[in-house]
């Protein structure tokens, strides 16, 4: 089983590479869709790691691929640039959802 990397800059791609995680560095929402259909039907993939910015340029596809597909599993990563969230987002998420402050 093997992990797969989707992402949009070269720094990322090249330093997973170093871990011995090959990917596709791509930039249009066609070529994202592309990439990740690919790894979905690819038997060996296991995980596949796309960082956020991919994930938000096609957040549809990927939450139905998440909540309908078993195999592989999807994970975000922040790219080179940190991530969009605050730095509270999971508390803030857990209060939303269950009504608990933490």
């Amino acid at each position: 089983m093997k992990y797969y990397l989707i992402s949009d800059n070269v720094d990322t791609q090249m330093g997973m590479r170093l871990a011995g995680i090959e990917g596709v560095v791509v930039h249009s929402e066609e070529h994202i869709r592309e990439s990740l259909l690919k790894a979905m039907n690819d038997p060996e993939i296991a995980v596949v790691l796309m960082t956020e910015t991919l994930v938000s340029k096609c957040p549809d596809l990927v939450y139905d691929l998440k909540l309908n597909r078993q195999r592989p599993l999807i994970v975000e990563i922040p790219d080179r640039h940190g991530n969009g969230r605050t730095a509270d987002s999971i508390t803030k998420y857990v209060q939303e959802a269950i009504g608990v402050k933490l």
